[in-house]
């Protein structure tokens, strides 16, 4: 699907849209990156996704050139030029890139002046609604997560090489997300997502000292289960946790909440989507739709 590509402020179309082979996001893959998705045409949680990016930068020592209001308005000014700035049915995929830049063939970044910053925009492609009324198969893989002192998974970082072999993994073995687990053999989070089990009427998921990504679906989905007086909170979890679940499910950005029903060839719970999952993401479409109804327009 053609996206809409702003790079350092200039607006091209994805065939146009370059960079220098001598970026260091490139090179090195020392960058980091936000993914956000609208409803009602409007940029869902953009503040929280703004804070994360600022502690995955200052993670790295990578400067943020802007404030959280010009790169807000360069999202939309690209959301503009894309044809998706409100337009009624059309919700928006926006991705925002910050590299350290152009520089030397060195890894200090005193030589890298400049950093890159580039937002991509494309129509959202929705997940089927099959998934959510049938729910989708995962795959405990053998790839382990990044371990917190090498890189960081609270940096969500454009290096993406090691979720990138889990999720291979996956696929080969015909699964819609591999769930990864850390050097203590605990659960991690899932390859593009974060992962949930529900026991007992309350959802669990992996503290962030687990070596996870802290996602901002699953910092929502607090809130949520607040409002509807459903029990979440952070726990070890380890393989058995997973199988002997009651539900289990998946969150991000891009797929709110996704039921999962099936892990490598165990079935969980009754093998469809269960009520504590679907009313999480009732839940969360609906504050979803009410935070961005209600948000002031700010299209130029």
């Amino acid at each position: 699907m053609a996206a809409t590509v702003n790079v350092n402020g200039r607006v091209f179309d994805q065939e146009h849209a370059v960079i220098s082979v001598f970026d260091h996001g490139f090179l090195y893959g020392e960058g980091i990156y936000e993914t956000l998705r609208t409803y009602n045409g409007q940029p869902f949680l953009i503040d929280r996704h703004m804070r994360r990016l600022r502690t995955s930068a200052g993670m790295l020592a990578l400067p943020v050139p802007l404030t959280d209001d010009e790169l807000t308005a360069r999202c939309r000014e690209t959301m503009k030029a894309a044809g998706l700035d409100g337009s009624p049915g059309r919700e928006a995929y926006v991705r925002i890139l910050l590299t350290r830049g152009v520089g030397e063939l060195s890894y200090d970044p005193a030589g890298c002046p400049t950093p890159t910053i580039i937002v991509i925009v494309k129509a959202l492609v929705s997940v089927p609604r099959e998934v959510f009324e049938r729910g989708v198969a995962v795959a405990i893989v053998p790839i382990v997560r990044n371990h917190p002192g090498t890189v960081n998974p609270l940096i969500k970082s454009n290096n993406l090489l090691n979720n990138a072999l889990a999720m291979q993994e996956a696929f080969r073995r015909g699964a819609f997300e591999g769930v990864m687990r850390n050097y203590r053999g605990e659960l991690a989070e899932c390859t593009q997502s974060n992962l949930f089990v529900v026991k007992g009427g309350a959802a669990l998921t992996p503290p962030l000292d687990a070596g996870l990504l802290a996602g901002i679906t699953r910092e929502c989905l607090f809130e949520v289960g607040a409002e509807l007086r459903i029990p979440i909170r952070e726990a070890v979890l380890r393989d058995e946790d997973l199988l002997a679940a009651d539900e289990a499910f998946l969150t991000s950005t891009t797929r709110e909440v996704v039921p999962i029903v099936r892990v490598d060839d165990s079935k969980i719970g009754a093998g469809l989507p269960g009520p504590i999952t679907c009313a999480l993401l009732e839940g969360y479409r609906r504050k979803a739709q009410d935070s961005t109804l209600t948000a002031p327009s700010r299209r130029s």
